[in-house]
């Protein structure tokens, strides 16, 4: 399974969820909570089914609560990956 960078994930929230309407995802957001940069449960949701689709992760809909970081859904997605080659 392919690592997930935070690159990845910063077009997967877009195309899932839209951009919110500041720039939010812009520069250091590993550690921002999902809820200040513009993303609620409902995207949320969005996002862990296309993680599941495009990198084979599932992410369990009562696990979702937990990443409430973008370090938290990248750790989940690249611990399931296993190492990088």
């Amino acid at each position: 399974m392919p690592q997930m960078t935070l690159d990845d994930l910063r077009r997967l929230l877009i195309e899932c969820a839209g951009e919110t309407d500041d720039d939010s995802l812009s520069g250091d957001i590993l550690d921002k909570d999902f809820t200040s940069l513009g993303y609620d449960s409902l995207a949320m949701l969005e996002t862990a089914a296309r993680i599941t689709a495009d990198y084979g992760v599932p992410v369990p809909d009562d696990r979702i609560p937990e990443l409430t970081t973008p370090r938290a859904v990248l750790d989940l997605v690249n611990a399931a990956a296993g190492p990088s080659s």
